[in-house]
């Protein structure tokens, strides 16, 4: 997906998010949905590159970045500095840290404090909030 900085993403409606995005998409972008475990198409991609979002294009995650967590969603230690905003979630009786676009607000995951890299982060992604950009 290329980047289309001139689009006001915030203010798009429902049904023009539901004509950008697949079915899928529109469901863990715009719903805070949840794909499941172990059937993304980026759990183990091993090529150089940049992960964006599926909605917008911007760039999250830089592919050396990607770990193997072995929680049946992409990991990464850290996101591309400002591409990622950081909300309180208390859903499902839990207290989580849900991380969306900067851009255009669309879910993307949670990041927990466990990682096993310096950061000590794990950023916890839905293969389908991304697309990968090979370098």
């Amino acid at each position: 997906m290329s980047e289309d900085k001139s689009l006001n993403y915030e203010k798009m409606s429902d049904e023009e998010w539901r004509k950008r995005l697949s079915e899928t998409e529109y469901q863990i972008l715009r719903e805070k949905g949840t794909e499941r475990p172990f059937s993304g198409k980026y759990l183990s991609l091993d090529k150089d590159g940049i992960y964006r979002c599926a909605g917008c294009g911007q760039a999250l995650f830089d592919s050396d970045q990607q770990f193997e967590a072995h929680c049946g969603w992409p990991s990464f230690d850290k996101a591309i500095d400002g591409a990622v905003e950081y909300v309180r979630d208390i859903s499902h009786g839990m207290i989580r840290t849900e991380i969306i676009c900067s851009r255009c607000k669309g879910h993307l995951g949670h990041v927990f404090e466990d990682g096993p890299t310096a950061t000590g982060q794990r950023y916890c992604v839905n293969s389908i909030a991304l697309k990968h950009e090979s370098d």
